[in-house]
């Protein structure tokens, strides 16, 4: 990172995150300033300030508990950084235990760590570059979020002058880093943050980037209260970092989920936060009971299973609802599972599901405290009488309906009413209804909160989906379908014949005819090995019947090798063929756990349904859905929904349309207000303006040069400004190019994606640029312009070549022009001093300068080509001398830095020949105490340190220089004497 980017990040990034924080009343220290509160520089917890917040919290407990209690959080015992992270936050949450009498007959007491129903009770502390050092090396996080000296938050920040993609990807990366060489710090944490001001986003230990989320609603302010024109720092800030708020998502809105076999921990994100507690401020504050409830439509695949735990969380907590009844009701058995095990995953107290209609009235009168789920078809009456009973009169009662749109309006949901008449219901649905008799809104009452499909699809949570037609015309060779019908039930009456022409000759047998399905199978292979298989992801198909189910399947089994199984429902009355596909509850299971697995993992690419898995079924590895069915209205768009989920690399989710359900696609959007369901579901064609937007993006860049000179092209990419632009066009345009192959459409923009893509290679080669690759590109392209640069046989692909090298001075004589000379030694020099500014920070940190500065006098037009050329050639000579230098003052190649440091750093010091003396006593000591993995032994590098700082003194340094100085020598020393 340059200077600049250095101060960038510095002033514009985190002194405004610290700033933006004073404001809000938390503390602030530099790091070193807290050093003399710790005893160690591994220790992560200041226990002077957590030891005051217990005494003040719990004046009751006794200095032998008190050092318990102290210990028990220092010291967690865990096999991973997730099992002890959440075990401190389950500690943190419900209170540590502790035996103590207070002489009211109660030995067992709960500890406070914090106070989350008084903010101000406790000190929040802001920490800029807090040093931690271990065995493994040493951190030191931009900002740490210390309350009551625990490290609850870890704030990484970049400069917004790196390209828009690094600025929270680096971010990230940084963190991981961290999680990786010290995970004690992140025993405590709860959450994380990566920001560059223009760009800022929060996610919790373990998460990649793609997991990590902005928060773009600062409720319960809002954007225009934050400020004109806010950056996505100000709003994540103002969002997340008032006391009130943190406290409250710390305590409420973080989760551990189990998740094939390892712990996923999940902070809510920004619509699931509003809305849960737009919900408490309704139920709340209304004036009238019955007015308590209301909708939360957040659209299918962006959490509401999530959301309804975290409401329920929050319910519990609030002590004016006296430990209320929480009641989760759906309408389906999947859905039913899928919810409870929800609940269940996430940690949620004894959800209980109800088994049956008896079971169900038991649960309701069981009282406070009782979590029940049920399917609302257990709201039946009995046979023997005409009215349902009422169960309990009791107003702390919340009903969460989910897909609250399908069953809430009948009969079931009337008896649900008279079971529980004070209830609060609140209906959550990823497609509400409101025509006719069908109306969410006058069942539930009023929004409450709205995220929508495009909201989704532009926040990440979702992936924009397409619909492709590929409609199969049915033809019946030579006499009409009537007339051939006619003969072959000629021995029978017209009355006869028409009662099995109403029967048998149905849209569904004509759907599921073997010769269509057999046609639509062999181009479903072809799609799916054209357009999905490439890119590592799988496909559902949904057909009209269990028997087309099952045609399909025998298809796929003739006509190729991908493996595919069919999920439908048995019938006691099905024949041997059918037979063969009835599954147990377990069997099913374990064909949608392989079904979920990476094609690397499991080869299972193809799961055949009718109507099972078309609701609360979440395979994000799915790409596609065959649609061989008439779905309608909410049905047809919860079903789409399937192909929503975000996965790795996943950019779009694909419905192919072979019955004509897109006709009732206006129609089922119809039922909503247009704002509210923009983007559901796109042709494929509509990606072509983008695609043509995004070509010119990409191919401005060259506007005025020969396509065919690539020398000129690669020199108009030599700025690092200039390629990060080109390097985000260029991604755009091949993902848009992605959507659109193999379909005819996009041949017209072929030539270009493969120029691009060479001149791309060509500068990664150039300019040493080791983020520049097409990995990130989908596998289609990439194997394009892979193949294109194969086929004009060109070189793209040079390792570095080293400046002491004779190779060097050959690549120079290769460049024709001396731009291309100059390019090459700028970016050769950049690379020595990229690999070896840790060798000899002194001298490779003052050529960066240097080189900086030349290149801004180049642009200024303040140097020509020529002199450029000479000053490189200067820079390489002192490279190259670096060594004989060395030897010229008496020094090893290993001692040398160590002079040139301390010759930086005491320029008062004179007397050269003391520098020396004092190069050669400190680099001997440490070759003294520098046995096998020492950097890995914190007491020989306790001892290293002490003598460092001990000859320092005697060469009367100054004191304020020791500290710093040490740890620049040290860090020296762990690159050169590292055995």
């Amino acid at each position: 990172m340059t200077i600049a980017s250095d101060w960038n990040e510095k002033t514009l990034v985190e002194n405004r995150f610290i700033n933006q924080l004073k404001e809000m009343g938390y503390e602030n220290n530099h790091g070193p300033a807290l050093d003399i509160e710790r005893e160690t520089m591994g220790e992560v917890v200041l226990k002077g300030r957590l030891i005051k917040a217990i005494q003040k919290l719990n004046p009751w407990v006794s200095e032998n508990n008190l050092n318990k209690i102290v210990r028990s959080i220092t010291h967690i015992h865990a096999t991973s950084l997730m099992e002890a992270n959440q075990s401190f936050h389950e500690n943190l949450i419900n209170m540590i235990s502790i035996q103590q009498d207070l002489g009211k007959g109660r030995k067992n007491q709960t500890v406070k760590l914090i106070d989350f129903e008084c903010p101000e009770n406790n000190e929040f502390l802001v920490v800029d570059q807090f040093t931690i050092s271990n065995a493994r090396g040493i951190i030191r996080p931009d900002l740490i979020i210390f309350i009551n000296g625990l490290p609850l938050v870890v704030i990484e920040c970049k400069s917004p002058t790196l390209s828009p993609d690094e600025q929270i990807g680096q971010g990230v990366k940084q963190l991981l880093r961290y999680q990786d060489q010290c995970e004690q710090l992140f025993f405590y944490n709860q959450l994380l943050i990566a920001s560059s001001n223009d760009r800022a986003k929060a996610g919790t230990i373990g998460a990649r980037v793609q997991h990590y989320g902005e928060w773009k609603d600062p409720y319960p302010r809002t954007v225009a209260e934050v400020g004109d024109n806010p950056s996505a720092q100000d709003i994540l800030v103002s969002g997340i970092f008032p006391k009130e708020i943190l406290l409250d998502l710390i305590q409420n809105f973080i989760v551990y989920e189990p998740v094939e076999g390892r712990t996923i921990k999940k902070l809510a994100r920004y619509q699931q936060y509003r809305a849960v507690n737009k919900a408490i401020i309704s139920i709340l504050n209304a004036e009238d009971s019955r007015r308590r409830g209301g909708v939360v439509w957040h659209t299918q695949g962006s959490g509401k299973s999530l959301t309804m735990v975290f409401l329920a969380v929050k319910l519990r907590r609030l002590k004016e609802l006296k430990n209320p009844t929480i009641v989760v009701v759906t309408d389906r058995k999947d859905l039913d599972d899928q919810i409870t095990n929800t609940f269940r995953r996430c940690g949620f107290p004894n959800p209980q599901q109800a088994v049956s209609v008896a079971k169900l009235k038991d649960l309701l009168q069981q009282g406070p405290g009782t979590t029940v789920m049920t399917l609302v078809q257990k709201f039946q009456e009995n046979a023997e009488s005409n009215s349902y009973p009422e169960l309990t009169k009791a107003e702390n009662v919340f009903v969460m309906v989910d897909e609250s749109h399908r069953t809430q309006y009948s009969g079931l949901a009337m008896n649900m009413r008279t079971a529980m008449p004070n209830a609060c219901y609140l209906g959550f649905t990823g497609t509400p209804i409101d025509k006719g008799d069908k109306s969410t809104i006058r069942t539930f009452g009023t929004y409450i909160d709205k995220y929508t499909i495009e909201q989704a699809v532009e926040d990440g949570a979702t992936v924009p989906i397409f619909f492709e037609s590929r409609m199969v015309d049915l033809h019946i060779q030579g006499d009409s379908l009537d007339d051939l019908f006619d003969r072959k039930f000629r021995d029978y009456g017209d009355e006869d014949r028409e009662r099995i022409k109403k029967r048998f000759v149905t849209e569904e047998a004509l759907i599921s005819s073997p010769k269509r399905i057999k046609r639509i199978v062999l181009d479903m292979i072809e799609h799916f090995e054209t357009h999905i298989k490439p890119n590592g992801f799988k496909a559902q198909v949904v057909a009209v019947t269990r028997e087309a189910a099952v045609n399909y399947k025998e298809m796929f089994d003739e006509l190729s090798d991908y493996e595919s199984k069919v999920i439908i429902s048995g019938r006691h009355n099905d024949d041997e063929r059918m037979r063969k596909h009835h599954l147990s509850r377990d069997e099913e299971k374990k064909i949608i756990e392989r079904f979920k697995k990476p094609m690397s993992e499991d080869s299972l690419s193809f799961i055949i349904v009718c109507d099972k898995l078309l609701t609360g079924f979440d395979a994000p590895i799915e790409q596609v859905m065959y649609l061989d069915k008439p779905l309608k209205e909410h049905n047809l768009l919860q079903a789409i929904a399937r192909t929503n989920r975000t996965y790795d690399k996943k950019t779009y989710g694909l419905i192919v349309d072979y019955y004509g359900v897109s006709r009732f696609l206006e129609q089922a959007l119809g039922i909503f207000a247009e704002q509210d369901v923009k983007g559901a579901l796109q042709s494929v064609d509509s990606e072509i303006p983008r695609l043509q937007t995004r070509h010119r993006k990409a191919m401005r860049f060259f506007n005025y040069v020969r396509k065919d000179d690539l020398e000129a092209c690669i020199q108009i990419l030599e700025p690092e400004d200039v390629r990060n632009e080109f390097d985000t066009a260029f991604k755009k345009f091949s993902e848009s190019m992605d959507m659109i192959l193999p379909s005819p459409k996009a041949k017209s923009y072929l030539n270009d994606l493969k120029f691009l893509g060479k001149v791309r290679q060509l500068a990664k080669s150039r300019y040493r640029e080791d983020n520049l690759d097409i990995s990130d590109c989908g596998q289609k392209v990439k194997e394009l312009i892979e193949e294109y640069l194969f086929a004009t046989n060109i070189e793209v692909i040079h390792e570095p070549i080293d400046i002491l090298s004779n190779k060097f001075e050959k690549r120079l004589e290769e460049a024709t022009t001396p731009e291309a000379k100059a390019a090459e030694m700028e970016h050769a020099i950049r690379h020595e001093i990229k690999v070896k500014i840790d060798e000899n920070p002194v001298l490779y940190t003052s050529l960066k300068e240097r080189l900086e500065e030349l290149i801004k006098k180049r642009k200024d037009r303040q140097v020509t080509i020529e002199e450029l050329l000479q000053e490189y050639r200067e820079m390489v000579k002192e490279i190259r001398n670096t060594v004989q230098k060395s030897l010229e003052h008496g020094f090893t190649r290993e001692q040398y830095p160590f002079f040139q440091m301390l010759e930086q750093q005491l320029p008062d010091e004179e007397d050269k020949e003391a520098l020396k003396e004092l190069t050669h006593i400190i680099t001997e000591d440490i070759q003294e105490q520098a046995v096998i993995e020492w950097t890995e032994k914190e007491d020989v590098k306790r001892e290293m340190r002490k003598k460092i700082k001990r000859q320092l003194r005697v060469s009367k340094c100054p004191n304020g220089k020791i500290e710093g100085l040490t740890q620049q020598l040290m860090e020296l020393a762990e690159v050169h004497y590292k055995k």
